[in-house]
């Protein structure tokens, strides 16, 4: 029962503290509400069974905890105690039990208002619109979790000060916000992304993002890099079909069969991309998404890999996006290109205290000590990756791989 709730919390958590928050208007209380809803649920379900819908019970639980709590404020700031409230017609509970109102993009907009600080926006929406716990979103930003933890304090302390209001800007405020709103859609996909099975804690994030990015597309169709996300997102989605082997393994994308990849999602991508592209100047997520395209171009596994193509992108992004993680990422396309001693260079130059417990950054330096033959600097670069808890499936691909 645990493990059913805590996927319920995760999957409702978004749209039910959004649709709270443009209520209420206050994010304190929605988040409140909803960790009061899930403790309720705790207590309850155990006896009663999971109910048919657990995200609208949590929403009903949340929503009530809500209202008893803002009458309670009133109460406390008049000192005269309310009426009691009617009770709710059985259509009125009907409607309240079954109906969610999806505010996420509202809310992703109110977290990113320029009165909040540049650094805070994009992780105040992955905490409260994505649900991402702030340890993960800390980990994303390769940030300190206590100055994670200060940051997001700060941000809500902000819209309630500020009087922020809880709606969509028009056009004229969408530019200085629209950074903020991709940068957090790029994480929420990269966390659903990142479990290679699909079965991880933040799988249902893909779907949620699919959406979103369509409709930023629609509000923003000559946004170069909105479009770009939109392609970028669907040229992953479309893959997920041939990232697993039947024991439960990861595929590398180079050797993932390009016949299991959905067509119908890259076409849906093809057409983002080439709108992006014809806009000229294009920013990091078109090129992205370009790298991404490159690969879904591929009809077999008897088509050679596109690893100079992919590594003249990565160049090119370079100088629009000059971080970490864009240099790791084309240090993998180098040692294709140039062999893995001229790539491994690159990633040991990105060493740092940052590095040391991101993942990827191991992998990719385990692999190419392996393939050096620097058998022992592998096993423990191997070891490192390992020991910071992958998803099964990429778990059993770098044990396999593990000399």
């Amino acid at each position: 029962m645990r493990s059913s709730l805590d996927q319920a919390a995760r999957t409702a958590s978004g749209r039910v503290i959004a649709a709270l928050a443009a209520r209420f208007r206050d994010l304190d209380l929605a988040e409140d509400a909803f960790s009061e809803a899930c403790l309720a649920a705790a207590r309850t379900w155990p006896g009663t069974g999971e109910p048919a819908d657990p995200a609208a019970w949590l929403y009903r639980v949340a929503l009530r905890q809500a209202l008893d709590e803002t009458r309670r404020r009133a109460v406390r700031a008049r000192v005269i105690p309310d009426p009691p409230q009617p009770e709710p017609s059985a259509e009125a509970r009907l409607a309240e039990e079954t109906t969610i109102p999806d505010e996420r993009l509202r809310l992703i907009f109110v977290c990113c208002h320029p009165a909040i600080a540049p650094d805070a926006r994009a992780a105040l929406t992955l905490r409260l619109v994505c649900g991402l716990p702030a340890a993960e979103i800390a980990a994303a930003f390769l940030t300190p979790l206590p100055t994670l933890l200060q940051r997001l304090t700060r941000a809500k302390r902000k819209i309630a000060q500020a009087g922020v209001p809880f709606e969509v800007p028009g056009p004229e405020g969408w530019a200085e916000r629209l950074e903020a709103v991709l940068t957090t859609l790029e994480i929420a996909y990269a966390k659903a992304h990142a479990d290679a099975a699909g079965e991880g804690p933040f799988a249902g994030n893909a779907a949620e993002v699919l959406g979103l990015t369509a409709s930023l597309a629609s509000m923003l169709p000559k946004e170069g890099e909105v479009l770009g996300l939109a392609a970028l997102v669907r040229y992953a989605e479309a893959r997920r079909p041939a990232r697993v082997e039947a024991c439960g393994r990861m595929i590398p994308l180079a050797e993932q069969d390009p016949a299991l990849w959905s067509r119908a999602l890259i076409a849906e991508a093809d057409e983002f991309l080439y709108r992006a592209w014809n806009l000229g100047a294009a920013g990091p997520r078109a090129l992205s998404a370009a790298i991404h395209g490159v690969w879904c171009a591929r009809r077999s596994l008897a088509d050679p890999a596109p690893w100079p193509e992919v590594l003249g992108l990565y160049d090119a992004m370079l100088a629009e996006r000059d971080d970490a993680v864009v240099r790791l990422n084309r240090a993998v396309a180098l040692a294709e290109v140039a062999g893995p001693a001229t790539a491994l260079v690159e990633v040991e130059a990105l060493a740092s205290a940052r590095m040391s417990d991101f993942q990827p950054w191991h992998a990719v330096r385990a692999d190419l000590l392996r393939r050096l033959g620097r058998v022992e600097e592998s096993r423990a670069a191997y070891d490192c990756a390992i020991d910071l808890a992958p998803g099964p499936a990429e778990r059993a691909w770098l044990t396999s791989r593990r000399p």
